[in-house]
């Protein structure tokens, strides 16, 4: 029988959300994790009445885990269908996409990948940097939750799912890496467009050249 949740997210999130899923379930068992152990320390018998949530976290869920809840697991993911993967408001604005946005989706082993529930979308205001346009998505992904918080606590059934699919290009720690390094013969405009999405630090990767066995790091 579904009586608890396994929410996945940090720890400011934690009471929050887990506040909001009680209210809509006082019998509701709300279970904090934050990371691959707390996940790992899970016996069968939890997950097999369990729903995962996951929200804003770089973590991975195991693929033994996914397969051993019994209800189900879901993420809401900080970026829009069309970028998937790693640090999705870096490459749309590097990308000088248009429209960003949040996306609640079913978990599946291969990351980002899973049939999509709900989509929230808006357009990209001029001159926004990378933590602005986190920011927005975030708000934006808090109110999806709390649009689908409700359904989450009370019914044991798998959400109602969307047609929407998923971007071709799963960005990666890896090319978000690429990307920072910088070749001796970039444009200045190409060398500002870097600098301004990645020269933040984030992730603890900056800009790096290269030269006479120096590497020089850039940061903004």
């Amino acid at each position: 029988m579904f009586d608890t949740i396994i929410l996945l997210t940090g720890a400011v999130e934690q009471t929050a959300l887990g506040s909001l899923l009680r209210a809509h379930n006082a019998q509701l068992t709300v279970r904090p994790a934050a990371s691959a152990n707390d996940l790992a320390a899970l016996d069968a018998a939890i997950l097999r009445r369990s729903r995962l949530v996951a929200f804003a976290t770089p973590v991975i869920v195991p693929s033994d885990i996914l397969r051993g809840l019994g209800y189900g697991a879901y993420n809401f993911h900080p970026g829009p269908p069309h970028y998937p993967g790693w640090a999705p408001a870096h490459f749309a604005l590097y990308e000088q996409a248009g429209e960003f946005g949040a996306t609640v989706h079913v978990m599946s082993a291969r990351v980002d990948s899973g049939p999509i529930v709900e989509a929230a979308l808006f357009p990209i205001p001029a001159d926004i940097n990378v933590l602005g346009l986190e920011g927005l998505a975030y708000a934006h992904l808090a109110q999806l939750f709390w649009r689908l918080s409700k359904t989450l606590a009370t019914e044991s059934g798998p959400l109602p799912e969307q047609t929407l699919q998923w971007g071709p290009k799963k960005n990666s720690r890896r090319a978000y890496q690429a990307i920072c390094q910088i070749p001796l013969d970039i444009t200045k405009e190409e060398l500002d467009r870097r600098l301004r999405v990645f020269g933040g630090n984030h992730f603890g990767v900056a800009p790096t050249i290269h030269l006479h066995g120096v590497e020089f790091r850039a940061v903004v």
